[in-house]
């Protein structure tokens, strides 16, 4: 064969190579943007024990099962669990600019009140605190939604309105959406919830997914396409 020839051949082997290599490398790249996009919004839970899975292993806690959910039905949401039993709104307050350096979220859940309602705060105390934290988020572009809190009736009625009221106000002073309390009618049934009849049981923790997912998952992804997100 002379030396042309070889060289021909050369070429033709080089150029079957770069045909065969452009395919695998648009289909990487094809893998890479997807991979991307599994993690659209971040979603921050900023809780007490009744987020952090209080007497209950971390994967039986209703966050755990949450992003279980959402995992299933391909929602590109990261959970990521901040919530500590026996926290309060000062305690997150403190908590909440690191935890936003750390994680970069896009969204931030904030279950919050109820070891300060239990402990008999002031209502205007937990109302600052609360305030202080959706001014930090927003003021770093990240989306607000507030769980209202609902103390047991036996610290007076006027305590307890007052309370309440706190997360309406809130929720309409700062346009931020208000969730319904997730344990209204779970609490109402003595075998849902543990022996202290503060916290939900394992039983509870998938019934608390079936009322959140639907109303949270529309507040992150439509929420946030609508604001162009």
């Amino acid at each position: 064969m002379s030396a042309r020839s070889i060289s021909a051949v050369r070429v033709g082997v080089y150029l079957l190579f770069i045909s065969l290599l452009f395919p695998f490398s648009a289909y990487s790249d094809q893998v890479q943007t997807h991979d991307k996009n599994v993690t659209q919004y971040k979603l921050l839970v900023l809780g007490d024990s009744l987020s952090a899975a209080y007497g209950l292993r971390a994967e039986q806690g209703w966050v755990s099962l949450l992003q279980d959910y959402w995992n299933e039905a391909n929602k590109p949401i990261e959970v990521i669990n901040a919530a500590i039993s026996g926290d309060t709104t000062d305690g997150g307050l403190a908590r909440l600019p690191r935890l936003l350096e750390l994680h970069q979220p896009t969204h931030l859940y904030i279950e919050l009140g109820g070891n300060n309602g239990l402990q008999g705060h002031r209502p205007k105390k937990i109302k600052d605190n609360l305030a202080q934290m959706i001014e930090l988020a927003k003021q770093n572009d990240i989306a607000v939604i507030l769980q209202e809190i609902q103390i047991p009736t036996n610290y007076g009625r006027r305590y307890t309105q007052l309370f309440t009221q706190n997360y309406h106000q809130l929720a309409q002073e700062y346009g931020v959406p208000l969730v319904p309390f997730f344990l209204e009618e779970i609490a109402l049934d003595s075998s849902l919830m543990q022996n202290d009849g503060i916290h939900p049981t394992a039983q509870a923790q998938p019934m608390i997914v079936e009322f959140l997912a639907p109303k949270l998952a529309p507040l992150i992804v439509q929420g946030a396409q609508n604001l162009g997100g």
